[in-house]
């Protein structure tokens, strides 16, 4: 995150706590993008990358938990905080299991939230950092997603920016289940039906790829998505 301001998508109904939260943290070196409304916090995560979002619950159009589920489906590993007066058990336990990082109850001290947030973005930075640097093995292909370069026998293919997102998801999910809808939000940001089929477009540049290795495959899992399946090298 150095050089620029990690930004936060803040979706708070209450006028006058949201503006205040949001001075707050841009007074803090963040890049802070308010909305009042859940379905108005959807449309600014689909247009924006946020590093961290900070999302209300009881919102008109769309409430936290439903706005919550969005994201999560467009990005699995984001760093997400309910801010709520809603203290029961049950709502608690609700946010947790939507992959909440943190379920935050008003009133709430803001210094204390700064200090949540910035740990959590350190920790994610870390993570990412490792992420950025990871390679994999494919059976005989050797693929650096940083470079862009899927490697066979000696020679070396550079993928498109779109070939290299999707074959790295595909690799991330190896032997596993890469979700359809997944792909399609976090790589064309939408799941319709154009993009699908520029996906699949895609993929079929892929598979001829990884043809030089007949137990590499990836398989279409009919209605669900993809799998790339690599065998497991012997022991």
């Amino acid at each position: 995150m150095e050089g620029k301001k990690p930004k936060i998508l803040l979706c708070e109904d209450d006028a006058n706590l949201g503006m205040v939260l949001k001075n707050y943290l841009e007074l803090n070196d963040f890049d802070v993008t308010l909305e009042r409304d859940g379905r108005l916090g959807l449309a600014a995560f689909q247009r924006e990358k946020y590093d961290l979002c900070l999302l209300d619950i009881m919102m008109p159009n769309m409430d936290g938990f439903t706005l919550a589920e969005e994201i999560r489906d467009v990005d699995p590993d984001i760093p997400l905080f309910f801010l709520s007066a809603k203290t029961m058990k049950e709502d608690i336990i609700q946010g947790y299991k939507l992959g909440a990082d943190d379920y935050i109850t008003k009133p709430f001290d803001s210094e204390v939230l700064l200090l949540k947030i910035k740990a959590i973005l350190k920790r994610n930075e870390e993570t990412n950092r490792e992420q950025e640097n990871r390679e994999f093995e494919m059976g005989n292909y050797h693929f650096n997603p940083k470079l862009r370069e899927l490697s066979h026998s000696g020679k070396m293919q550079t993928l498109s920016p779109k070939e290299n997102e999707l074959l790295k998801l595909l690799a991330e999910h190896m032997n596993d289940l890469l979700p359809r809808e997944q792909a399609l939000k976090k790589i064309w940001g939408s799941d319709t039906y154009f993009n699908g089929r520029s996906m699949d477009v895609y993929i079929a540049k892929l598979r001829k790829y990884l043809r030089e290795d007949p137990n590499i495959e990836i398989v279409n899992i009919h209605g669900n998505g993809f799998r790339l399946v690599v065998p497991t090298p012997a022991v």
